[in-house]
């Protein structure tokens, strides 16, 4: 039997009803922070980033792809990592297939990892993803957009992400860090020193008379939104119930 509170269908339409009231209250929120979003001021970017793609060489106006926006997708994949983050990994099996709907709407959506391109390229292949994705090895890139940090950084403690200095889990010492950095790092194929010096974020991009602009940035929970997994659980009759680190990447779920 279970423990969880049961009720009539009357009783039930009522708590319903009361509930979508919330619901468009936040629907309205949100709308409101997407063109608070699209009105932030534009910041020029001046700065060259180079990157290898499956096309060869390329700058950050060639990742547009001859579209006026560009949506990046922070894929935590260091140079020292074996395999792509399975949380990255997770978000990216959701975002795969609305790529080319994207690509319809003046919008590419591109990722961009530190590791070497060939990494990135057998990872791809091996979860069966299509949309493009870049590396940045050989750039200030990711270093700029607070997405990597340096071992002395680090070490220091001045590691600033999403927008403020500590506080965030990845930020614990590598003998401190919970659950998550210790099993995800073990997941890549490293230490946790090495998997928390990468971090997740997206960042927005327009380019106009061929000058490009930054005009936002998430990182950490900013990115809940994005992970569609999550916004599917959130409406299972027990939530994300989540008891350590439960999900794997798309191919292990049935190995031992």
């Amino acid at each position: 039997m279970t423990k969880h509170m049961t009720g009539t269908r009357k009783e039930w339409l009522a708590a319903r009803l009361e509930l979508l009231e919330a619901e468009k209250e936040l629907t309205r929120r949100s709308d409101e922070l997407a063109r608070r979003r699209q009105e932030l001021p534009w910041v020029r970017i001046d700065k060259e980033y180079r990157f290898e793609t499956d096309e060869g060489s390329a700058s950050l106006a060639d990742l547009f792809r001859g579209r006026s926006q560009l949506l990046v997708y922070h894929f935590m994949f260091g140079p020292d990592y074996k395999a792509g983050c399975p949380s990255c990994s997770a978000i990216a099996d959701g975002f795969d297939g609305f790529v080319v709907h994207l690509a319809n709407h003046d919008v590419t959506l591109s990722a961009v990892s530190r590791a070497p391109l060939a990494q990135l390229q057998a990872y791809k292949r091996r979860m069966g993803w299509t949309f493009p994705w870049a590396s940045s090895l050989a750039s200030d890139f990711n270093f700029d957009f607070n997405v990597w940090f340096t071992e002395e950084q680090q070490r220091e403690g001045l590691v600033e992400y999403n927008y403020e200095r500590g506080g965030h889990a990845l930020d614990a010492k590598p003998e401190a860090a919970a659950e998550g950095p210790v099993a995800f790092a073990a997941m890549v194929g490293t230490d946790v020193a090495t998997y928390t010096r990468e971090r997740p974020g997206m960042s927005a991009f327009a380019l106009e008379d061929g000058v490009i602009y930054h005009a936002y940035s998430a990182y950490a929970r900013g990115l809940d939104g994005l992970w569609g997994m999550y916004q599917w659980l959130d409406r299972a009759p027990k939530g994300r119930n989540e008891t350590g680190v439960w999900w794997r990447r798309h191919d292990e779920y049935n190995k031992g």
